[in-house]
């Protein structure tokens, strides 16, 4: 009997201690963005819209409701990368182009550099944006050990090719045998044969941030027959491209299965604006405007959370959560101690369980830079939101343009200057049609004092011309580093 009682003791110790051991074994962790996807472009808000994998992924995990990120491409990503607002980096205003001798500041590490000293292998595919004039500033420089993809914001889909140059890579060379074969369909090869290949005694880290849905609006035909209902060509290409995304999602997660790594990997999805409406065709119903503006159209972006490191899971989670606080997040969930002298807040503890987000508050952006054409300023606190000026370069709400007619947007023209402001309960009035700062002119002071303060924090915007020096004529015909 004695005996018996303790190999029952010993039993249950060991369980313990393999429970134990299991919660503290790193995840795998898979980061997508979605390049210029709507609100309205998924399945789990919009079943005319084919993405299976995706939806299943949402549905089975946590849905964020409240997922903030930058209005243009270049800021959001420099804020997962940095956990720096994007105002305080110098990296506010716009979007890098091609030429310019500028990139995200090198006087911050980057999420893949703060991961690999956690032990992490760590590989990126797609498009990088974030800055190239130099190789310091380029993926395998800022933490990757592996990179393939553009370091441009955009280019032909099929022969990747952009200006009239190639920005095509494998590591460090250039990627020239990739001709008609469709970017995403090569971004989703590139990592899976990255899991494929990972030695799984390392955890493993994958940023893949797609390609699409951004312009120019391409797809391989048999995506775009999907969707025989919508009559607009343009509409109709746009949703094939999503599903190709989808795919690429699906091929994914099951070479994580294959690899027997799924069940460890957290997967982050998340769009890196809202969706284009500028010369594309994403639909961002029932929100307002767009990308390009600081309405929530622009800023509060399509993301959920799926692992089985999740507590609660099967919600959708209504914390406030911005692009900052992705770095110190993974971080926490990679076992590391997240870095705490950025504008980022860990919120692990949060998604894991459903608990209160640990944020109330942040900025839109803040952008003095002559024509700031993604909106001059704007803030977040508690349920209230201010915009001061110009907020970006359309105003309204679309419908999906499912019809022939493709959409009159209603433009808005620049002008200068902190006034007008706008004032909305974003909790109660989330599609902004209430303004509300006559009714509450000492909310609006209270807003505008928190808004100087951050202000007073700028650095100026780092956005000189196109260089001379970067024409890709003096690298072989191909966009490459060298030219700052």
């Amino acid at each position: 009997m004695a005996f018996l009682v303790k190999a029952m003791l010993s039993l249950i110790v060991l369980s313990i201690v393999l429970i134990e051991a299991d919660s503290l074994k790193q995840p795998h962790i898979v980061f997508i963005v979605a390049d210029d996807l709507g609100w309205n472009d998924v399945g789990f808000r919009n079943p005319s819209m084919l993405t299976p994998n995706i939806d299943k992924l949402a549905r089975e995990g946590v849905i964020l409701n409240q997922s903030y990120v930058q209005p243009v491409c270049t800021p959001s990503r420099s804020a997962f990368m940095s956990s720096v607002f994007p105002f305080k980096s110098g990296i506010q205003h716009y979007v890098l182009e091609s030429g310019q001798p500028a990139c995200s500041s090198l006087n911050y590490t980057f999420l893949p550099q703060e991961l690999k000293k956690l032990g992490y292998s760590t590989h990126a595919a797609g498009k990088w944006h974030l800055g190239f004039c130099k190789w310091a500033c380029t993926p395998t420089f800022r933490g990757f050990d592996t990179f393939f993809g553009f370091y441009g914001g955009g280019e032909d889909h099929f022969t990747h090719y952009t200006g009239g140059y190639l920005d095509y890579r494998d590591q460090f060379l250039p990627a020239t045998e990739y001709k008609n074969v469709f970017s995403a369909m090569a971004h989703t090869e590139h990592a899976v044969r990255a899991i494929k290949s990972h030695n799984q005694s390392q955890p493993f880290f994958l940023y893949m941030p797609y390609q699409v849905v951004h312009a120019p609006v391409q797809v391989p035909k048999q995506y775009e027959d999907m969707y025989p209902n919508v009559m607009n060509e343009g509409r109709r290409k746009f949703c094939g491209m999503v599903s190709v995304l989808d795919e690429g999602v699906g091929n994914i997660t099951q070479a994580l299965k294959d690899a027997g790594m799924y069940d460890d990997t957290l997967i982050i999805f998340t769009a890196d604006n809202g969706g284009e409406l500028l010369g594309n065709f994403a639909n961002n119903w029932p929100l307002r405007a767009g990308k390009h503006t600081v309405y929530e159209g622009g800023t509060r972006g399509t993301a959920f959370v799926h692992g089985s490191m999740l507590q609660k899971t099967q919600y959708t989670y209504n914390g406030m959560i911005h692009a900052v606080d992705w770095m110190p997040t993974i971080m926490s969930a990679a076992g590391g101690t997240p870095i705490t002298d950025r504008d980022g807040i860990d919120q692990w503890e949060s998604l894991q369980s459903g608990s209160p987000s640990k944020r109330s508050e942040f900025i839109y952006n803040i952008d003095d830079f002559p024509e700031p054409l993604e909106g001059h300023a704007a803030i977040r606190m508690g349920d209230m939101k201010l915009i001061e000026g110009y907020p970006g370069r359309y105003d309204g709400w679309y419908l999906p343009n499912n019809k022939t007619k493709t959409q009159k947007l209603h433009m808005i023209p620049y002008f200068t200057g902190d006034s007008p402001v706008q004032l909305y309960n974003v909790i109660d009035d989330p599609l902004e049609k209430n303004e509300i700062s006559a009714q509450y002119p000492e909310v609006v002071a209270k807003l505008q004092a928190r808004l100087e303060e951050y202000r007073k924090q700028m650095v100026p915007a780092d956005f000189p011309p196109v260089s001379p020096l970067s024409n890709p004529k003096y690298y072989g015909d191909v966009w490459s580093p060298g030219f700052c």
